[in-house]
């Protein structure tokens, strides 16, 4: 049974070696190969968030240094002061102290290095320019291009893919059976909805949802927040389908039974209306309407206007379908 006490999942089931990391085949046997030599360079990990980036970097310290991975990494995150002053001093002193073991670096890996300042950056190429001898960076990003050049031309590049639907599935699976967790296939379809690629999400997504007993669709959507797409998708065919004042109520009760706002709908409507049995220059238009109405709606206008205008459209579009087709 889940309990309050209990630890986050993603940190239970993080990967303890190399062999061990959901998909990113091609990067990790590229890393193996490092660890095997004993001989790591700079080396940045970029991707999408819950792709494994940290994971593999905190495996590749395990493999490496085996019980004293502890005393030979410092780890830094977003929750850290990693500005100019930080760089000088507190990197700076690890990078040049002498590692413990047999392996003759330490490693310092700077998670979200892409919310770094730029003068902290510019300091970090420095450092890692010369301390090389006894410490080695793993940069982790969600975005390189936030990574100045000189830095990531003195770094091996690794870049992560969101990952596949059958790979989370897997390890969805492989945890609910360790942890008892009594899971159906709707709601292992629900957790790949809302994972998007990101099995951090999906993990996290399972704990909250079993503190509720059975994981199904319902449980699911209800702890993330968002509606069941087949709603969205009945409002937005009632809309297609001339019935405006349904399609609006149904608007309503999403609104009120999921507490979503504007946008969070806006977002799933952009998703579905490629499910919809539409032909594709239709979907381009509804397409460009909803990015429209996104757009008045981050810019100030009144949500409830913006997407009842957003249905009417639907409504006159479909009446437009109907007398020609």
């Amino acid at each position: 049974m889940v309990t309050a006490t209990m630890m986050l999942w993603t940190e239970k089931y993080r990967p303890k070696n190399l062999d061990e990391v959901v998909d990113q085949r091609e990067v990790v046997e590229r890393v193996k190969e490092f660890v095997k030599r004993r001989n790591v360079p700079h080396m940045l990990f970029a991707g999408p968030p819950g792709t494994g980036k940290t994971s593999v970097a905190l495996a590749l310290a395990h493999e490496l240094y085996g019980e004293y991975w502890r005393r030979n990494v410092l780890e830094l995150n977003a929750s850290d002061e990693r500005g100019i002053q930080t760089v000088r001093e507190r990197v700076k002193d690890y990078a040049r102290t002498m590692p413990i073991g047999d392996v003759p670096f330490k490693i310092i890996i700077l998670d979200e290095a892409d919310n770094m300042t730029s003068d902290a950056q510019q300091a970090l190429r420095r450092t890692m320019e010369l301390y090389t001898r006894t410490c080695r960076f793993i940069l982790i990003a969600n975005y390189s291009s936030k990574i100045i050049e000189p830095i990531q031309s003195r770094c091996a590049v690794f870049r992560f893919q969101p990952l596949s639907n059958e790979d989370i599935a897997g390890r969805i699976k492989m945890i609910a059976e360790n942890e008892g967790v009594n899971i159906d296939e709707s709601g292992l379809k629900a957790i790949l909805y809302v994972a998007e690629g990101d099995l951090r999400r999906a993990i996290n997504t399972l704990q909250a949802a079993a503190a509720l007993g059975v994981v199904n669709d319902k449980s699911v959507y209800r702890v993330v927040g968002r509606a069941n797409p087949l709603e969205i998708k009945e409002m937005m065919e009632l809309a297609l389908n001339g019935e405006f004042i349904k399609a609006r109520e149904k608007l309503r009760d999403l609104m009120v039974h999921y507490g979503l706002s504007g946008v969070d709908i806006v977002r799933q409507m952009h998703r579905e209306v490629f499910s919809l049995t539409l032909p594709e220059h239709s979907k381009v238009k509804l397409i460009d309407k909803i990015g429209e109405i996104n757009f008045r709606m981050i810019e100030g206008s009144d949500e409830e206007i913006q997407l009842s205008a957003l249905l009417a459209y639907f409504a006159l579009y479909g009446e437009e379908l109907r007398d020609t087709g």
